[in-house]
């Protein structure tokens, strides 16, 4: 096995190997060394509770999904840059709302949903 790692490392490992002269024994407890140095860091909720992460991430991308699909169905009012920048005057009388009122309600809800879900996902370190 020793050999075959050895076949397969780098040139530059192998010419500081000769320049160094290490024996191959030594080249292998180094490698091993190395492997134990690697560190992956886990947050306490990711170590213990790794059901909870997965369902943070997935709800995150399922509202960040949705909340594309919805600000794509959306249709302003008023076209142009004079609709973008001012906006429409409503009445303070609410009627019932029509289908556009109710996707921009939807579309609020779930914005709120994906700042609330993008908070708790960067305080769970994942």
């Amino acid at each position: 096995m020793l050999t075959a790692l050895l076949a397969a490392a780098t040139p530059v490992a192998k010419a500081t190997a000769a320049a160094l002269k290490l024996t191959p024994q030594q080249i292998q407890q180094m490698l091993q060394a190395q492997q134990s140095l690697t560190y992956q860091h886990q947050s306490p909720l990711q170590a213990h509770a790794p059901w909870l992460t997965h369902t943070l991430a997935g709800l995150f991308i399922l509202t960040a999904l949705s909340l594309i699909g919805l600000l794509a169905v959306q249709t302003t009012k008023q076209e142009g840059l004079s609709g973008t920048i001012g906006g429409r005057v409503e009445s303070a009388y609410r009627g019932r709302l029509g289908f556009e009122g109710q996707i921009a309600r939807v579309t609020q809800a779930v914005a709120i949903a994906f700042v609330v879900i993008a908070t708790l996902v960067s305080l769970a370190g994942i």
